[in-house]
This record gives structure tokens, C-alpha cells and sequence, in this order.
């Protein structure tokens, strides 16, 4: 006579499904507010009514990121918080492939950007410093450089010497500007007690090297953005492999 053991079917980790659902409603919401953000800054520059305006865009256009990220997004937290909440494996197989394509392209950027980090810098420069002629030319890209030297505490690619480029900023003697051989306000150094903000603070700074210590950032932002976010991809590559392992295991 043979008797035959039934194994008992693990329990799906609450813990594990609710983390997994909180991490990607997040993505999935802020994907959501990319795409509408983008939406609505295109429709403010007349692009959705003629979209052959896009060609005529000084500069490169920080909609594009926008949006790009907010469709990608969109789709990951969808496939993440479905996939979590339903324990669809496909779903989270989807999620899970795609976040480590995502994590595999950034290694691969990484390794390739050592072994061609010189013709890299001098590409990320090149395109660094034509947004720089174009910084007065679209409110959207005037930000984003902006809202960039201010969070990474740089000035320009190389250093406050490229916001020469722009015609707002040389030092050249026929340049009527205010702004004359001087830098964006968020060139200068953060003051924690400013409560408003001295968009004024950067002006004729160039013109006073030696004070430019004390003023202004004078680290590039091409140094300050080499930097990778790998941690956030593999906690969410972690919790989608521990869900999928506990309901295949169900």
C-alpha cells in the first residue's frame, strides 16, 4: 500500500505583494502626471495645434524626456501594480524583464561609457553646451538647465567659462545684455536663510575671477552627472523576483 503526501501550498507574502504594489502605484501615478505635464507644455507652445513646430525648437526640447519617461513609466507601474495586486505572473515577469533590460542597458552604458568615456564627455559636452546657446530661446530647456545646476551645484559643462557661448552672457564688448559676463542665477551658491530668490546674483560675476569661489559653483555639470542609480532598479528587480517565487511556489 502506498500513501501519498499532499504538500500544503505556501502562502503569497502579504508583506512582500502590498511593498511591491506600493512601489510601482507610485511609478505608475508619477507616470501618469509625466505624460499629462508633457501634454499640457506642448499645448502651451502651440506644438499639438501645428506639430511641425517640434523641427523648430532652439535647443533640445525637455518635453521629449518628459513625456518618454512618463510612457515608459506609465506602462511599468501598470504591468507592476496589476502584476502585484491580481499575483499575475506575466505581469511581473513583464515588469521584472524590462526593469533588468532597463538595469542591464544601464550597465552596459556604464562599460561602455569607460571604454569611450573620452569621445562620451566630448559628446555629452557638445551637446551640453548647444542647450547653452539656446538657454533664453525656450522657457522648458531654460529650467531644465536651471533645475539642473542647482540640484547637482554646477555651472555650465565645463565650468561658468561655457555661459560665453550665449549671447546673453559673453563678455564681448558690443553685447548690450545686463546679464553681460555673467551666469544664470542658478549658477550661484545656495543660501539656506534666501527667502526669495536673487535672480540677480550672478550678474558681472565672470568679469571677478578671483571672487568666483565665494559667488558661484565653479565644478561642471558633465562631472557632477557621472554619477548611476542603480540602487532603485535592483530593489524593485528584488521585489518582483521574491512575489513571482511565492506564487509559483502557491
Amino acid at each position: 500500500m502506498y500513501y501519498y503526501r499532499y504538500s500544503q501550498p505556501t502562502e503569497v507574502s502579504c508583506c512582500y505583494k502590498y511593498m511591491m504594489f506600493s512601489y510601482n502605484i507610485v511609478f505608475w501615478l508619477a507616470g501618469a502626471a509625466f505624460l499629462a505635464i508633457g501634454l499640457w507644455a506642448w499645448s502651451e507652445k502651440g506644438v499639438l495645434s501645428d506639430i511641425s513646430q517640434v523641427t523648430r525648437l532652439h535647443g533640445f526640447d525637455p518635453v521629449w524626456i518628459v513625456l518618454i519617461v512618463g510612457t515608459v513609466t506609465f506602462i511599468l507601474g501598470f504591468a507592476g501594480c496589476v502584476g502585484a495586486l491580481r499575483e499575475n505572473i506575466c505581469l511581473l515577469k513583464f515588469f521584472c524583464g524590462v526593469i533588468g533590460l532597463i538595469f542591464f542597458l544601464e550597465l552596459t552604458t556604464g562599460v561602455m561609457a569607460f571604454v569611450f568615456q573620452d569621445q562620451l564627455r566630448e559628446w555629452v559636452k557638445d551637446f551640453f553646451l548647444t542647450n547653452i546657446k539656446g538657454y533664453r530661446e525656450d522657457i522648458d530647456l531654460q529650467n531644465l538647465i536651471d533645475s539642473l545646476q542647482r540640484a547637482n551645484q554646477c555651472c555650465g559643462a565645463d565650468g561658468p567659462q561655457n555661459w560665453d557661448l550665449n549671447v546673453y552672457f559673453n563678455c564681448s564688448n558690443n553685447n548690450p545684455s545686463r546679464e553681460k559676463c555673467g551666469v544664470p542665477f542658478s549658477c550661484c551658491l545656495y543660501d539656506p536663510a534666501e527667502i526669495v530668490v536673487n535672480t540677480q546674483c550672478g550678474y558681472d560675476v565672470r568679469s571677478k575671477v578671483s571672487q568666483w569661489e565665494s559667488v558661484i559653483y565653479t565644478k561642471g555639470c558633465i562631472a557632477a552627472l557621472e554619477v548611476g542609480y542603480l540602487c532603485q532598479t535592483m530593489f524593485g528587480i528584488y521585489l518582483a523576483r521574491t512575489l513571482i517565487g511565492d506564487i509559483e511556489g502557491c
